[in-house]
């Protein structure tokens, strides 16, 4: 089969399409012709030498990639949920080796869903690991309720859309940060406030607010404790909450999380079930074939991405 393989992780540069075996399933896996793959920030990151790259450094071959949506061509003797034929999506094997950049890739069944029939594969790869974190940090870190104020930075990202959507849902007065061009999006994803973080400083204009999902991160991080209430939370995704921090947020009486996704299949099925319902939808920007993988990370490094970048094969 067909995957992309990298040998150094230093860069986009070392990308490059090799033929491998198709890999062998476990009895609780299944095989799974990949159709569309998400490309996430976690990838470029490895990719460079930093984000997981100290965990697949000595595998070979290094595969990249965990978001995946296709179909079951195999299954495993312990499988009972799926069969051959079925269209599946998920995050496969996080903060593990995933190998999402191939033609086939091994799952466990316990990390996948079925495909909502009413969403593309391109849209349902994109509701994979960025979807999951929006859902987790909502849900099992901070266990957002009715009424709340959230806000969510970089809201018209790959994981910000997300977590507006379902903040929103969940019964949240959600305000989002975003540049101006960006505005009516983020509010057309319920959002209820829109902050242009190029014109005000959110530190200056908001108080009081129950839960900070930041997926930025740097000085971010202490600008928005500035603004989260007494017995609020602060959710850092990407440079986690330095002990400095850790500790004024303890001091201020701010739960502080530094939080990392894990694959989780309960977790899909919910989110197969807001898309099936129309609750969250996934924006998926710009789509790459297979051959220009390097393209969609330089897009996904840009930082610049309105929703999600997709690669689709086959």
């Amino acid at each position: 089969m067909k995957a992309i393989t990298i040998k150094t992780l230093d860069g986009t540069g070392n990308l490059q399409i090799s033929d491998v075996p198709v890999p062998e399933i476990g009895d609780n896996e299944v095989l799974v012709q990949v159709k569309a793959i998400s490309i996430n920030p976690v990838d470029v990151k490895t990719c460079a030498g930093k984000g997981l790259a100290g965990r697949l450094k000595d595998d070979d071959p290094i595969i990249l990639g965990w978001d995946i949506s296709g179909v079951v061509t195999k299954t495993g003797s312990a499988v009972t949920e799926f069969k051959i034929g079925d269209a599946v999506f998920g995050m496969v094997n996080f903060p593990g080796h995933g190998r999402a950049y191939a033609e086939y890739v091994v799952a466990p069944a316990s990390h996948l869903a079925f495909k909502p029939g009413n969403i593309s594969h391109e849209e349902a790869a994109a509701a994979t690991l960025a979807a999951l974190t929006a859902l987790q940090g909502l849900t099992h870190k901070a266990n957002v309720q009715p009424g709340q104020r959230v806000l969510v930075h970089a809201a018209a990202g790959g994981v910000g859309h997300y977590v507006v959507q379902i903040a929103k849902h969940l019964g949240a007065h959600v305000i989002g940060t975003a540049s101006a061009a960006n505005k009516d999006f983020v509010l057309g994803l319920g959002a209820d406030e829109h902050v242009d973080y190029q014109k005000v400083r959110f530190e200056e204009v908001l108080h009081d607010v129950d839960l900070v999902f930041d997926t930025i991160g740097g000085d971010n991080i202490d600008r928005s404790l500035e603004v989260t209430k007494k017995g609020g939370t602060l959710i850092s995704i990407p440079s986690g909450l330095s002990e400095h921090v850790t500790e004024k947020a303890k001091a201020k009486g701010v739960h502080g999380y530094f939080f990392l996704v894990e694959s989780n299949g309960d977790d899909m099925k919910q989110l197969a079930t807001w898309l099936e319902q129309g609750i969250i939808k996934s924006h998926v920007s710009q789509v790459f074939p297979f051959n220009e993988m390097a393209a969609a990370h330089e897009q996904v490094k840009s930082g610049k991405t309105r929703g999600k970048v997709v690669v689709t094969i086959n």
